[in-house]
């Protein structure tokens, strides 16, 4: 073998083994990252449930009646309900019944309503994961929509909107991402202030999630009595967050 060749033999075993270093040195902490979730990233977990609700009706109440108290089966729960008209919401429905289970319904309120559940012991962290999955029926051009009460008293109703006309359907959202406007908690309806170029949007900047008193659901518009006119239904209702200790 000439020189030259043994030369640059020598050389090429030099760089070779270089080469290798670099990527045993870049391999093991992209093997971190990928056990991560990612570039830098931890994996995220999915939180618990933190509450859930599929409603009662006491014995001695028949038909369509005032929501109570007694209609939320979980003690450690309370019902709360909001609007100029809120007394007029109903408990509707029957345990069992896969087309028409036990729901909260709007449609003899002639204002907007809303409805939350609060756990007595603790607030609610809806970071992360966090979610609700729900039960609904609506009528018309009604939705329903999540409602929030901040630790602070703030009240927010989100962007995301069901609208099943046909049958009660499940259905679940993610909070991450979604955009909230002020609530009146009296009449139940948006409030704000104009943007710096007069837009009227009104939306509440990164709302802080992590410490939340009540959850549930808002009809921004007046129900049309019975009938298919317009309303909505909420039957089962569940929770996925990490408890706060109040």
């Amino acid at each position: 073998m000439s020189r030259f060749i043994r030369s640059h033999a020598v050389k090429f075993l030099v760089l070779a083994g270089m080469a290798g270093c670099v990527f045993g040195q870049k391999s093991a902490p992209a093997a971190a990252r990928a056990e991560r979730g990612g570039a830098g990233r931890v994996a995220a977990t999915m939180p618990p449930l933190f509450l859930e609700e599929d409603w009662t009706r006491p014995a001695n109440a028949k038909g369509q009646v005032p929501v109570t108290a007694e209609n939320v089966s979980n003690p450690n729960l309370a019902l709360k309900v909001y609007g100029l008209d809120a007394k007029n919401l109903t408990i509707s429905g029957a345990a069992g019944n896969p087309t028409g289970p036990l729901n909260l319904w709007t449609g003899l309120c002639t204002a907007p309503v809303a409805a939350t559940l609060r756990d007595k012991n603790n607030y609610v962290d809806l970071t992360g994961l966090a979610k609700v999955r729900w039960i609904t029926r609506a009528s018309g051009f009604h939705v329903v929509r999540p409602v929030v009460k901040l630790a602070d008293g703030t009240m927010l109703v989100g962007d995301h909107a069901d609208s099943s006309t046909t049958t009660f359907l499940e259905n679940e959202f993610a909070f991450t991402g979604l955009r909230w406007i002020k609530l009146d908690p009296e009449r139940v309806v948006t409030t704000g202030v104009y943007g710096p170029v007069g837009e009227a949007s009104s939306w509440v900047d990164h709302p802080d999630l992590s410490k939340v008193d009540e959850v549930g659901f808002a009809d921004l518009m007046p129900g049309t009595g019975h009938g298919s006119g317009g309303w909505v239904n909420v039957g089962r209702f569940e929770v996925y967050g990490k408890a706060v200790k109040r």
